[in-house]
C-alpha cells in the first residue's frame, strides 16, 4: 500500500469588516498576498473571492501548517483593503451591489455564455476541492468510480452553507443547490479513459462546456495536475474539518487502489440513488439520514461517516491519520459541523453579522 500525496483548494469570500457584504476587492488582496505566497493565491470568478492552492504533502501535518500559513498571507492582505476572508459555501450577507465577474478572457467568456446560469447578486459560492496523486487520467477514473457512493458522505461532513440572504435556507449546504445550476455538477459518469476523452470533446465541441476544465463533476481528473480531484465539499472555516476530510479522501483513494490491485469488484449504485444521497446530504448535513453505500438503504449519517472511516481505515493506519481524524470526528460529533456552528452563532442574538464574524474568526484561527 503506497501513500499518495494530498492537495487543497480552497475558496474564500471576501466581506467588508464594516457590512460583511461580500466586497470586490480581490484583485488588490491578491496582489499584496502573492508578495508572500506567489501564484498559490489566485483569482476566482467573482471578484469578491479568491483561491488559495496548498502545495502537494503526504503529511497531514504539514498540510495543515500550509494551510495556516495561506490563511494568515490572505488575511493580512486583506486587512490592508478593509476586508477579511471568510469560509463558507455561500455568503451570510448578500452585497450591497451586483458583483463583477473577474476581468481574465475565461471568466469574461464564462459569464457571457453561462450567464443565465448564475447571478450577481446571490450565485457567489466557495468550495474547498481535494486532491489526490499522483493519478494518471485513466487510475483516476478508476478511482472515482468506486469513490462516488462514498462522496455524499464526505459532503455531509462538509456542510457549511445554510445562509444565503440572510436567511436560513433549511439546507446545511445551500451551495450545492446554487452550484448545480452549472453544466455537469453532479456524479460523474462511468467512464474509462478513452470514452471519457470522447465525452468532454463532444461538451466542448457543443457548447455545453467551454472547456475540459468546466468538468464540474464531483470528481474529476484534474486537467492541470496528475491527480483525482474530489469536489463536494463547501469551504470550511474550521482547518482541522478540511485536513480530516483531505486526509480520508487520501485514505479512501489508497484503500481503493489496493482493491483494485487485488482485483476486487467495483461497487455499483445507480445514479438515482446518488443523487439523492447528494440530495439528503445537502438538506441535513450530519443530522438525518444517508444512503449506506454498502446496501444503497438509509442510515443515519453519523453512522455511514463511521463506517467510511474503517473503510479508510488501513490507509489512515499507514498515514498516521487514524488519531487525527477520530479526534476530528469526536469534536464534530459533540459540537456540530460547519452548518450547525452557524445556526448556533445567529442564535446567539439573533444577527447575521455575527454568524460573519464567527466564521472569519474561525478561518484566521491557527
Amino acid at each position: 500500500m503506497k501513500l499518495l500525496t494530498m492537495g487543497v483548494e480552497e475558496e474564500f469570500v471576501l466581506v467588508d469588516q464594516v457590512g460583511r457584504a461580500p466586497v470586490g476587492r480581490a484583485p488588490d488582496v491578491i496582489a499584496s498576498a502573492a508578495r508572500v505566497v506567489g501564484d498559490q493565491v489566485q483569482p476566482e470568478f467573482f471578484n469578491a473571492q479568491i483561491e488559495t492552492i496548498s502545495r502537494p504533502t503526504a503529511s497531514s501535518p504539514d498540510l495543515r501548517d500550509e494551510l495556516v500559513r495561506l490563511r494568515a498571507a490572505i488575511g493580512a492582505a486583506a486587512d490592508a483593503e478593509r476586508c477579511m476572508p471568510v469560509a463558507s459555501g455561500t455568503p451570510v450577507v448578500p452585497p450591497d451591489q451586483p458583483l463583477t465577474v473577474t476581468d481574465t478572457e475565461r471568466y469574461q467568456r464564462m459569464a457571457y455564455r453561462f450567464a443565465s446560469r448564475f447571478s450577481p447578486v446571490d450565485g457567489l459560492v466557495c468550495g474547498c476541492h481535494v486532491h489526490v496523486g499522483t493519478l494518471d487520467r485513466e487510475l483516476a477514473l478508476a478511482v472515482s468510480r468506486r469513490m462516488a457512493p462514498w462522496l455524499p458522505v464526505l459532503q455531509a461532513i462538509t456542510t457549511n452553507s445554510p445562509f444565503a440572504r440572510r436567511c436560513d435556507t433549511g439546507f446545511d449546504s445551500w451551495r450545492s443547490v446554487e452550484y448545480a445550476r452549472w453544466p455537469t455538477v453532479g456524479p460523474a459518469p462511468d467512464l474509462d479513459e478513452a470514452a471519457y476523452l470522447a465525452h468532454v470533446a463532444e461538451l466542448v465541441r457543443t457548447g455545453t462546456l467551454l472547456d475540459r476544465r468546466m468538468v464540474y463533476w464531483h470528481a474529476r481528473p484534474s486537467e492541470h495536475v496528475p491527480t483525482l480531484e474530489i469536489r463536494v465539499a463547501d469551504a470550511n472555516a474550521d482547518v482541522d474539518t478540511v485536513v480530516m476530510v483531505a486526509a480520508l479522501v487520501r485514505g479512501l483513494a489508497t484503500t481503493f487502489l489496493t482493491d483494485m490491485d487485488e482485483g476486487r469488484p467495483t461497487p455499483r449504485v445507480p445514479v438515482r440513488r446518488l443523487l439523492l444521497a447528494h440530495d439528503l446530504a445537502a438538506r441535513n448535513g450530519l443530522s438525518g439520514y444517508g444512503i449506506d453505500p454498502c446496501t444503497a438503504r438509509e442510515r443515519p449519517v453519523v453512522e455511514l461517516v463511521d463506517r467510511l472511516v474503517e473503510r479508510a481505515r488501513p490507509a489512515l493506519d499507514l498515514a498516521g491519520d487514524t488519531e487525527q481524524v477520530l479526534r476530528q470526528w469526536r469534536r464534530i460529533r459533540a459540537h456540530g459541523g460547519g452548518a450547525a456552528r452557524q445556526r448556533a452563532a445567529y442564535r446567539r442574538n439573533g444577527r447575521c453579522t455575527e454568524v460573519v464574524d464567527a466564521l472569519a474568526a474561525r478561518t484566521a484561527a491557527a
